[in-house]
């Protein structure tokens, strides 16, 4: 077994590979032909400097498996290496607890003003007067995010004395309980926060969540906190907000272009002395090092030598003919999972469902016959999407983590004769304003399989019978049953310019005593893209202003 380590790593990362009897690691300081040595290699372990492209993988026909020291893939083509069968494997998490301790140093750094002082004093100014600064204790940090890192960070702040409010749709109110987080909706988070702490993945939900809207929402003086992704804030308006003193001040770890010269434009940060830069070093400690080696290492190992596969990105470990039958139905359970998910206010647009406690599948026909953990997975991926490092590989641990109860059913036979199904529940829970301990439950469902062998499909959705593909932009509207409902849609839309791919209707059947005009109708339309953002935020308030109409949601789903 050859183990190719193209860049350095921890005594300790060598030494779990060097225990095995006949395994061969080639280190970095041995390397003078990255190419060369690949030709025979197994496993190919890197840091985020080489580039595993598509002409690396060419070079290398017996690799099985690339390991990446970290958690982002960006250097990898991961596309390329499924189509290659080489499994891709990160180490989420490990570097946890580095992030946590220095978002809190950036928190100290600015309440005491510590970068101030220490410029001052090596300018020989004993500037005492000026420096009095703030305490942690006693002030309210909202954290975006309560993944791992963002539960280390309510620890630490807990330590500290700060009241912890926490945002977080996937995290199930007893784990937040135990570390003393206060659950509450966003617009919450902005309003009352004195520190405000992201620690969300970069989605199409999250990119610009601190834009000039949210930032008028935030109590004057509020100080911002970013070693997630620099993709969450517009710039423009944090730079301006902190120019007028509506920001107190901002400490950044993380930047939409990195380094900061490969911007095309000057940042607007530079020169403004209450913004703290570094360059991306939140997780850069010695021992998150040592850590994210560590578990490589041991992911690797088991990989090779009991085709074990933990924190993959690509792939799962089923046998060819198991993973050709079952892919579409993977992708399928994927993307109804995205659909309920969004109902829950997985954005920062619809918060009013509260936490996810559980997820209920059934598998149905031939899908009860087949392995079902990457199905359960990808179900819980779609659900989670947005949810920092999740996938279908490591979805059920981190609904686990997050206290969300899943539950499986398999019925080989079914009455009727629907075939290959997956029914996919979501259990929610909100508090009730009858008072803080009250809560209210609820669930949304939807049933959905897959045609022709590669069109997924939703048969059914809160018990209402409705076909449609599930790809695309879909806007979901809920109306009373009346007339002339549909033609409103219909001409809303068109004076949108939004051209309508399908309009799949379907309705609750209501009792011949139901008094006309309060059955529920639901419409699911697909529009050809969403490259008129504009447009659509308007027809999407001109629709909820029609008065039959109950709710409208736009879901953007990949295209097939």
């Amino acid at each position: 077994m050859k183990i190719v380590l193209a860049e350095k790593v921890s005594p300790a990362t060598l030494a779990i590979l060097q225990k095995e009897p006949g395994w061969n690691c080639v280190t970095a300081d041995k390397i003078t032909d990255l190419h060369a040595e690949l030709a025979d290699a197994d496993a190919l372990i890197v840091r985020s400097a080489v580039q595993a492209d598509a002409a690396l993988l060419a070079a290398a026909p017996k690799l099985r498996i690339i390991g990446r020291a970290g958690v982002g893939v960006d250097n990898i083509d991961a596309p390329e290496a499924t189509r290659r069968g080489i499994v891709v494997m990160n180490t989420p998490g490990a570097n946890a607890v580095a992030v946590a301790e220095f978002t809190l140093g950036l928190m100290i750094a600015m309440c005491r003003d510590i970068p101030r002082a220490n410029a001052t004093m090596h300018a020989g100014k004993w500037d005492k007067k000026s420096l009095q600064g703030s305490e942690l204790r006693g002030k309210t940090l909202g954290i975006v995010g309560c993944g791992r890192i963002g539960l280390e960070v309510a620890r630490r702040a807990n330590a500290f004395g700060m009241n912890v409010l926490g945002y977080d749709p996937f995290i199930a109110p007893v784990i937040a309980r135990e570390n003393s987080i206060t659950l509450v909706p966003i617009d919450e988070i902005f309003s009352t926060s004195d520190f405000l702490s992201l620690h969300v993945g970069l989605t199409p939900q999250t990119e610009g969540l601190i834009n000039k809207t949210s930032l008028a929402l935030m109590k004057k003086g509020v100080r911002i906190v970013n070693c997630a992704r620099g993709e969450l804030i517009v710039d423009e308006a944090l730079a301006e907000a902190v120019k007028s003193g509506h920001v107190a001040g901002a400490a950044l770890d993380v930047f939409r272009h990195e380094p900061l010269h490969k911007s095309p434009t000057p940042s607007p940060y530079i020169g403004l002395d209450n913004v703290l830069l570094s360059p991306h070093i939140a997780g850069s400690t010695d021992e998150a090092q040592e850590a994210i080696g560590i578990q490589l290492a041991n992911q690797v190992r088991d990989f090779l030598k009991l085709g074990v596969v933990q924190n993959a990105v690509n792939v799962a470990s089923l046998s060819e003919e198991e993973y050709a039958e079952l892919s579409p139905y993977i992708e399928m359970a994927d993307r109804l999972g995205q659909l309920l998910g969004h109902a829950t206010g997985t954005g920062t647009g619809n918060t009013s469902l509260g936490q996810v406690e559980g997820i209920s599948l059934t598998y149905n026909g031939r899908l009860a016959q087949l392995k079902t953990d990457l199905l359960r997975n990808a179900a819980i991926a779609g659900i989670l999407h947005g949810a920092d490092g999740v996938n279908r590989i490591n979805a059920s641990a981190a609904a686990a983590d997050r206290g969300i109860r899943v539950q499986e059913e398999k019925h080989e036979h079914v009455p009727g004769g629907t075939g290959a199904t997956l029914r996919l529940t979501i259990h929610w829970a909100r508090k009730s304003s009858s008072g803080p301990e009250q809560q209210s439950r609820g669930e949304w469902t939807g049933l959905a399989t897959v045609l022709h062998g590669h069109s997924p499909r939703l048969l059914s959705y809160d018990g209402i019978d409705i076909e449609t593909e599930l790809a695309g932009a879909l806007i979901i509207i809920r109306n009373q049953d009346v007339p002339g409902v549909i033609g409103r849609i219909g001409t809303l839309l068109g004076e949108a310019q939004l051209n309508i791919a399908s309009f799949a209707l379907g309705r609750r059947r209501a009792s011949a005593a139901a008094t006309p005009g309060t059955s529920q109708a639901l419409a699911v339309i697909q529009l050809d893209q969403l490259d008129n953002q504009p447009a659509l935020e308007k027809a999407v308030a001109d629709l909820r202003s029609v008065p039959a109409i109950t709710s409208v949601r736009v879901v953007d789903l990949p295209p097939l």
